[in-house]
């Protein structure tokens, strides 16, 4: 390996790039290929040119937003309701002591109310001895419907 070079700064960098090479004289000849080629040229100096000032813009501005490859599976929001109408209310009172498992997901998922709401219920069914608790975890609760035994 050869010897360590130091690094160029942000403003060596952009003075170079600025700098770029020698301008070259416009020769205008007679004859399309002549002047096609000379067009080319100017569009290359025009790309350069471009090139520079985006290179400027770069150095000169603050870090730059990270492109994010990936958008993410976006989920449709649940317009869950907050509290019980009067319909929710009766559809609470019949459906659920009926169900198997129940827990505040399934009643989430079944009667389109929120989290609280639906831990609120099963409490309340819970007391009125509607439904009986199986497991009573902090994260999750699980409630079935109690049999006549």
């Amino acid at each position: 390996m050869g010897p360590k070079v130091q690094q160029k700064t942000k403003e060596q960098k952009l003075a170079a790039a600025l700098a770029g090479g020698k301008a070259k004289k416009k020769k205008w000849n007679k004859g399309k290929l002549s002047l096609r080629l000379l067009w080319l040229e100017e569009k290359q100096q025009e790309e350069v040119e471009q090139g520079k000032a985006q290179l400027a813009a770069a150095l000169a501005g603050g870090k730059a937003k990270k492109k994010k490859w990936n958008k993410g599976k976006l989920r449709e929001k649940m317009n869950s309701k907050v509290l019980f109408d009067e319909d929710g209310w009766l559809r609470l009172q019949a459906e659920v002591p009926k169900m198997k498992l129940i827990t505040p997901s399934a009643l989430v998922e079944r009667l389109k109310i929120n989290g609280s709401l639906a831990r609120a219920a099963c409490k309340l069914l819970a007391e009125e001895g509607k439904i009986s608790a199986v497991e009573t975890h902090h994260k999750q609760k699980i409630y079935t419907r109690v049999t006549a035994a």
